[in-house]
This record gives structure tokens, C-alpha cells and sequence, in this order.
């Protein structure tokens, strides 16, 4: 929850007026490297959103993560929806393993009831776009796709692109914010 992208991204949030929550998957917080059961993700989710459901009452609540604590959200909305949640956000939906093209990862989004934003670099090696489009298409109104030219799966530019980082960020969070805007 620390790493210099988290940190980016609550702070561009907050410049926007958007508040975040941050927290860590038990595994994270004890420097582990095999990510927990996906009981337990899906319990520190429903606790991290009842966590913000507590500190701030009275602000419409988004859910959602980064890569894997995005499909751990979505895991756990599908399963049972979370309180008071009104949408959810991806920043790179991890659709499948690098290299080994599936939908798989995709099989409980069919689950989720209420809006969701995938925000996707078109170079992702974790969501092949091709693989991921029918896949929104699919989930129909609920569904948006936001592909960010020439980033990767943690939103880095390319050269080739002529992507600064900068430049995708702000792409990426104003289309957060948008998206959030119209959800709420």
C-alpha cells in the first residue's frame, strides 16, 4: 500500500477530492510472497470497506484495487455484494498469468451487480486487450473499458508510444474520476 504508485494514485486522487482508503492483504503486510487464500483476501476487503464505511460516513463508497486486490474485490463482491458499495475500479485487472492468455479470471465478473471500471495499458502482459473487451462487452451497461495507449500493467509509457508516465497517470485518474462522477 506503500509502493510509489499507490502512493500516486491516492495523491492524485485527493487532488481530484477523492478520498482513499489503503490497506494490505495479511500476506503483504507480513513481507510474504504466496498471496493468501481467497477467503481471506475477500475478509480483508469486506473489512477495508466496512473500515471506510466508518471513517467516512457520509461519502459515497467505490471499491476496487490494484491488479490482484482488484480481482480479490470483484472475488468478493460476486460471493456476496459489499455494504453500501455504489462501484468498482480496476486499475489493470489481472486477467490472466503473463504469457499464458485466458479468460478464466473472468469467470465471476458475470456475478457483479453493480458498475465496474477496468482501466487497462494496451500493452498489459496480464489483460491482453483482445481477451478483455468481449469480456466488458459481455458484462453490458455495468461495464467500462478505459485502455490506456502504450502503458503497461503498473501504467508505465512507452518510448515507442511517446507515453510519459505523467501523462498516462493523468489520463488514468481523470478517468477515475469521471467514471466515479457518473456512478455516483
Amino acid at each position: 500500500m506503500s509502493h510509489p504508485f499507490m502512493d500516486d494514485v491516492a495523491n492524485g486522487l485527493a487532488n481530484l477530492r477523492i478520498a482513499t482508503l489503503r490497506y494490505q492483504f495479511p500476506y503483504m503486510e507480513i513481507g510474504g510472497r504466496r498471496p493468501d487464500s481467497p477467503a481471506l483476501c475477500h475478509a480483508t476487503v469486506r473489512a477495508a470497506v466496512g473500515a471506510a464505511r466508518e471513517l467516512a460516513p457520509a461519502l459515497p463508497l467505490l471499491a476496487g484495487g490494484k491488479s490482484f486486490g482488484g480481482r480479490m474485490t470483484s472475488q468478493a463482491q460476486a460471493a456476496q455484494p459489499l455494504a453500501e458499495v455504489r462501484g468498482l475500479a480496476f486499475l489493470g485487472f489481472p486477467l490472466h498469468p503473463p504469457k499464458k492468455p485466458s479468460v478464466d479470471r473472468a469467470d465471476h465478473l458475470s456475478e457483479v451487480k453493480i458498475p465496474m471500471l477496468f482501466l487497462q495499458g494496451t500493452r498489459d502482459a496480464l489483460a491482453e486487450p483482445d481477451l478483455l473487451r468481449p469480456i466488458v462487452e459481455r458484462l453490458g451497461g455495468l461495464a467500462t473499458l478505459k485502455l490506456l495507449e502504450g502503458a503497461d500493467h503498473s501504467f508505465h509509457g512507452s518510448k515507442r508510444s511517446g507515453r510519459t508516465d505523467p501523462e498516462v497517470s493523468h489520463e488514468m485518474l481523470a478517468a477515475l474520476a469521471a467514471w466515479a462522477t457518473s456512478v455516483i
